[in-house]
């Protein structure tokens, strides 16, 4: 198979617009999660525990029908340790949205991802340059910016889930690198996920709550946002260089800033624009610095 980068050199026009597209779908289905999530606990009667669970078994559903569709054997795809931490992903990314923001939870969010990341590449022996540490410490300074006392700062508790989850997340995608075929692992891994977030609305059905809007955006976060989401990413990936990947992730937050916008009525504070500004700067520097080392 030819690489990324030759493929994406040689590529026909009309190709290279199917990549766009793919990417776009995929950066808006990652965006629309978050908006689902917050509509969802902010406006209708679900909790968290049970949205986590409607939204990860719908997304098994979603991708085992798809997996198998396409004639693959998913039986053995897939591992516990990826499923506890997708499990944790998701359960801390719904808790925490019960208090925050849209906007301001998906750039704790992505922050977290990309910081677990770059930790992980630093951990194995990689380096950064000089323009590499500078990037790292200014992302790292917009979240603690964001995340300083003030009438602006978003809730401490669900500002401190939404880091978990984007570890939890990190730690997933770290996982998933030699993954020969990412759609039945996938598959597999949120059917081990469902098994935990079943035992966990088990531990919480005294308090547990639901209504029918409420489902349905479980359903939609789960089959379309997520499962939907993560194929058509997938579908992109090939036609990415790794760079131009991990660059076109910075457009999620702002595509949540918008959504959160339109559909929630929330508004963009001053500090959520500085800190985005500093954070999503910062890890654009240490991405784009891989690309010229």
């Amino acid at each position: 198979m030819e690489p990324a980068e030759d493929r994406a050199r040689g590529c026909p026009r009309g190709a290279a617009r199917r990549v766009l597209l793919l990417t776009a779908l995929a950066m808006t289905a990652f965006a629309a999660n978050s908006i689902l999530c917050r509509l969802a606990l902010k406006d209708t009667g679900i909790d968290a525990a049970t949205f986590t669970t409607i939204r990860l078994a719908s997304g098994a559903a979603a991708l085992t029908l798809l997996v198998r569709a396409r004639a693959r054997r998913d039986t053995a795809e897939g591992n516990w340790p990826s499923a506890v931490a997708l499990f944790a992903y998701a359960a801390a990314f719904s808790f925490a949205y019960a208090s925050l923001p849209a906007a301001p939870g998906a750039l704790l969010l992505f922050g977290a991802v990309q910081a677990t990341m770059i930790a992980a590449g630093l951990a194995s022996g990689e380096a950064l340059s000089v323009g590499q540490g500078a990037g790292l410490v200014l992302a790292l300074a917009g979240l603690v910016g964001l995340l300083l006392p003030g009438l602006a700062a978003p809730p401490l508790v669900g500002s401190l889930l939404m880091i978990g989850a984007g570890i939890a997340w990190g730690l997933y995608s770290l996982r998933g690198r030699r993954v020969v075929d990412p759609s039945a692992a996938t598959a597999g891994n949120f059917r081990r996920a469902t098994c935990l977030a079943l035992a966990a609305s088990a531990l919480t059905l005294p308090w547990a709550q639901h209504d029918a809007r409420g489902a349905a955006l479980a359903v939609a976060s789960g089959v379309l946002a997520s499962g939907l989401g993560y194929i058509v990413w997938y579908a992109a990936l090939p036609g990415l260089r790794a760079t131009e990947a991990s660059v076109a992730q910075l457009s999620v937050p702002i595509l949540t800033a918008f959504g959160g916008i339109a559909f929630l009525d929330e508004t963009v504070s001053t500090r959520l624009v500085l800190a985005s500004l500093a954070t999503l700067g910062g890890i654009a520097l240490v991405v784009l610095g891989r690309k010229r080392s």
